[in-house]
């Protein structure tokens, strides 16, 4: 028996001994799934400001380093794309289960190789290709991790409760940056700076690795179960050829990619980059500034909660019209407060993550819930993918070379652009729902 099959049967084994999986279960899959997946990935972005300029990079300047990292940083969004491809015809030819045994696999695989990675000192340029080679892994991974249960609960959710649903996905962006922050704080905080450079730092990456096993495991329990089996092929939750999605559903896949670029620019502008710029030029250690990113991830998590009652209140293209205004407003003054000392640090992330909670809560099914029940399944994995790429994925990098040297308030450049992008792509939504209403 195959190790994808062993873990296939266990979950089913659990699964027969106890009750019929219910709607609770599928929020609480998708939480833990999503926690585990940001939870590499914020990993990744602070090892990617704090350790990997020193480690891969010491023959540059500070900044430029940290412009290289943020380079390899971005791969894995450039990569996701191409997982999605991948794993999408794993999928069709071997079934769910198989395809996220194989890409949770390859995700903690390709985390873990990071935690041994050597440095430049002891293997030379040879470092940057491996560590550029783990986040292409990362990235393709990345692209297998969709299983359609948060599809599933959307398609599930009353009428009135659509905005409550939605959100549930997006807790685990503030969960993962939490846990992730608050780890780093510890070991960043606790030690001396040649341990947490020779060792401490790859810690992170090994509570990653045991943090996909569990989560493969949750998640594997509720999609192998019959129940569910009978539910996502009654929904019509099954995958398409990328190919024949994109031929099908382009139009819907490109406006729903532009969509959530406003929350999806802020994202990272609130969690990565702010703790470059700290870092960079500011005489602050990296540990205080994580705590009050942890402080305003948890503003952020109660924000996400708030914009599910809001979208059912209100509806779900009010507020997404609203928060991007609010964005668009937002970067003509916080980058700003980035040099106003703690006062300052401190108001940016409160305010820049209330924001991106109230937006990034509903992001995620503003133009996917348009999609045919026939290409939902690959429809809203590619759209994912595709905001991620255009929206997040050189955030950091551009706010950073911007900041650096035109100053701060050139930042907000991007987060304004971000804002203009969902502002069209809901107004270019709306049009079209009319036109076919």
């Amino acid at each position: 028996m195959s190790p994808t099959s062993k873990i296939e049967a266990g979950a089913r084994r659990i699964t027969a001994r106890q009750h019929e999986v219910n709607p609770g279960e599928i929020a609480v899959g998708v939480i833990i799934g999503r926690t585990s997946e940001f939870f590499d990935f914020f990993v990744y972005a602070i090892a990617s400001v704090i350790v990997f300029p020193k480690l891969v990079f010491p023959y540059l300047d500070p900044l430029t380093g940290t412009l290289y990292s943020f380079g390899i940083f971005a791969l894995a969004f450039i990569a996701r794309p191409f997982g999605t491809t991948i794993f999408t015809a794993v999928d069709r030819a071997y079934g769910r289960s198989a395809k996220l045994t194989i890409a949770l696999f390859l995700l903690g695989t390709s985390t873990v190789a990071i935690a041994f990675l050597p440095g430049h000192e002891q293997i030379g340029s040879a470092s940057a290709w491996l560590l550029a080679l783990f986040r292409i892994g990362q990235g393709l991974a990345l692209g297998g991790t969709w299983d359609g249960l948060a599809s599933l609960l959307a398609l599930n959710a009353p009428g009135n409760r659509r905005g409550w649903y939605a959100m549930i996905p997006q807790l685990g962006a503030p969960l993962g940056l939490i846990v992730a922050s608050a780890l780093f704080a510890f070991f960043v905080g606790n030690l001396s700076a040649e341990d947490f450079f020779s060792w401490g730092w790859r810690y992170p990456f090994f509570v990653a690795f045991a943090i996909n096993v569990v989560a493969l495991f949750a998640r594997l329990r509720i999609v192998v179960t019959p129940e569910y089996t009978r539910l996502f092929e009654s929904r019509e939750l099954q995958p398409t050829s990328v190919t024949e999605t994109l031929r099908a559903e382009g139009r819907t896949v490109v406006l729903g990619a532009f969509a959530p670029l406003a929350s999806f620019a802020l994202f990272h502008m609130v969690t990565v980059f702010p703790l470059s710029w700290i870092f960079l030029f500011t005489r602050e250690g990296p540990a205080r500034f994580l705590v009050i990113e942890t402080i305003g991830a948890i503003f952020g998590l109660a924000a996400i909660v708030i914009s599910g009652f809001v979208a059912d209140r209100v509806g779900r293209w009010p507020l997404l019209g609203g928060s991007a205004i609010a964005i668009a407003a937002f970067s003509g003054f916080a980058p700003q407060l980035l040099d106003g000392g703690f006062v300052g640090e401190s108001v940016f992330m409160v305010l820049g993550f209330v924001l991106l909670g109230l937006s990034f809560g509903q992001s995620s099914g503003a133009v996917a819930s348009n999609f045919s029940r026939t290409y939902r399944y690959t429809g809203a994995a590619l759209t994912s993918d595709l905001a991620w790429l255009f929206g997040a994925g050189f955030a950091p990098i551009v706010a950073l070379f911007l900041s650096s040297h035109f100053g701060l308030i050139s930042s907000g450049a991007y987060l304004l652009s971000g804002a203009a992008c969902t502002l069209l792509a809901l107004r270019l939504s709306q049009r079209l729902d009319r036109t076919a209403a």
